[in-house]
């Protein structure tokens, strides 16, 4: 006799619209909720401050949530690093009241996720692994030294398109590169590069938690929705 379908818990997602990597959020999302994704409109940007600006106008990210609301998602999540910390926490905080009054039940962001989870964690002192070019590595730690969070060591890939092509070695690297023994996390930022494999071995191999963009977003969106997210051997995932 053939099973019933799963009742599924709906989370929405607003994405840049260079964003590739959906199959990876559906790695942290178990069998009963179902992800329901948007794109920005196409912009032809680099991926630069000058797109980080762009993309972090409380109004795009508001159409996006509007997109997704007749499936009635419990959480949208905006699924970007570099659009939501660019206007620092001001900004941040302009996109998740954005997305709740255009009718999202709740809302989060990828950079507002990432101090959710630090506050979680107990952290304040990180390393920060980004693909971006400098300038937009200067944003991310504006922001994180806004909120409390000490950036005490940073590298970044000089990237400004095709991020999502970078191999799993190279962001592994980086991150063993730039790790310092006062850094008691290591954030690898942009929902763009992909992570999900890396976390437990580098986790085990560091002894201290590492972050990511995509992971941090998904854990919060979940949390909210009252679910857990999916990743056997990461840290965040196993506090509560």
């Amino acid at each position: 006799m053939a099973q019933p379908p799963l009742l599924q818990t709906g989370i929405g997602v607003v994405a840049p619209y260079d964003f590739a990597l959906d199959r990876e959020l559906w790695r942290w999302v178990p069998d009963d909720v179902s992800l329901y994704l948007t794109r920005m409109p196409y912009v032809p940007l680099a991926a630069t401050v000058e797109l980080a600006i762009h993309i972090s106008e409380p109004a795009l990210v508001a159409r996006g949530a509007i997109d997704v609301l007749a499936v009635s998602p419990l959480v949208t999540a905006y699924a970007c690093t570099s659009g939501s910390f660019i206007g620092g926490l001001v900004g941040e905080a302009a996109l998740v009241a954005a997305m709740e009054d255009a009718g999202a039940p709740a809302a989060v962001t990828t950079s507002g996720a990432l101090l959710i989870a630090l506050r979680q964690l107990r952290i304040t002192r990180i390393a920060a692994v980004t693909p971006y070019t400098e300038d937009l590595n200067e944003g991310l730690d504006g922001y994180l030294a806004e909120a409390g969070v000490e950036v005490v060591a940073s590298a970044g890939l000089g990237l400004s398109s095709e991020i999502w092509t970078v191999p799993y070695k190279t962001t592994s690297d980086l991150v063993r590169d730039t790790d310092t023994p006062d850094a008691q996390a290591v954030f690898v930022s942009c929902t763009n590069l992909p992570t999900y494999d890396l976390i437990a071995k580098l986790e085990a191999d560091l002894g201290k938690p590492v972050l990511t963009a995509n992971q941090v977003t998904m854990w919060a969106a979940l949390t909210i929705a009252g679910r857990n997210a999916v990743g056997p051997g990461q840290r965040l995932l196993e506090t509560r």
